[in-house]
């Protein structure tokens, strides 16, 4: 029995960490915007939208994470149920906050000057600030956290929701139903919401996007966030045998009927 309960707990922690992991990397790295084209070989899309908006695959580095944060949240879900995922998203959203504040402290610090001499120019010989680059690369706009963080929260509290309600329907088959379909519905909501908040909502007047253009971005951002959803489903199969293999297959099947059989709002 001890053996069991400590193969839950070490489970547990490791499915956090992958999440929280991912969760902070991606807050990080977001701050760089890549083109998916580019980095395919592939020629810019040039795709038409909303209005006169001609929009290429221009994405945010945070989108290579996010997938793995919210196929880990549904193994949680799978596994450990409401309590389970919102124990960890509460977190995640404290650490995220902290982080943010560490790295705004750490911006005020007084750079050495040394350092600055040391790093004045760049491999071509131009002149390098390398603290300007630091604080440029590391510090995010408070209307973008904001716009994260709102936007992870309820993306979690739907994923959690229509998860459940799919797990309500097809009991303990049909995986890839409700893990994927209740990733797939948050992303919509996550994608533009970020959007909204940081760039509509809390935007200064100069530089607030009109609503077609965050409709248009949205969904460029949602349909990489959709194919990315499909084309990892089967590494939930894969991750769903190794937990049996790690559990027993009648204790994670235990495991799971338990998880499911609580109720309860996600608050």
């Amino acid at each position: 029995m001890k053996n069991i309960i400590d193969k839950k707990t070490n489970l547990f922690i490791i499915l956090s960490g992958i999440f929280l992991t991912n969760a902070l990397l991606a807050e990080l790295v977001g701050t760089k915007i890549f083109s998916l084209e580019a980095t395919m070989g592939f020629p810019p899309a040039k795709i038409p939208m909303l209005g006169d908006w001609v929009l290429d695959f221009n994405l945010t580095a945070g989108v290579v994470l996010w997938p793995v944060v919210f196929v880990t949240s549904d193994i949680i879900n799978e596994y450990f149920g409401k309590q389970g995922v919102k124990k960890i998203s509460y977190l995640t959203i404290v650490f995220i906050i902290y982080m943010f504040l560490i790295i705004s402290v750490v911006s005020w610090l007084k750079p050495a000057q040394f350092w600055l001499d040391v790093n004045a120019t760049d491999d071509s010989g131009n002149a390098f600030n390398i603290n300007y680059a630091f604080n440029k690369v590391f510090l995010q706009g408070a209307r973008i956290i904001v716009g994260s963080l709102v936007a992870f929260l309820l993306g979690q509290l739907l994923d959690v929701y229509v998860f459940h309600k799919l797990r309500a329907i097809t009991g303990s088959k049909k995986l890839w139903l409700r893990a994927t379909g209740s990733t797939l519905i948050s992303q919509l909501v996550d994608s533009f919401v970020v959007l909204f908040v940081a760039f509509y909502l809390l935007a200064a007047k100069d530089s607030k996007w009109t609503l077609i253009q965050v409709l248009s971005v949205g969904t460029i951002n949602y349909t990489y966030k959709f194919i990315i959803a499909i084309i990892m489903t089967p590494a939930l199969y894969i991750i769903h045998s190794l937990i049996d293999k790690y559990l027993g297959k009648d204790k994670a099947h235990e495991l799971m009927e338990d998880a499911a059989s609580k109720s309860g709002s996600f608050f």
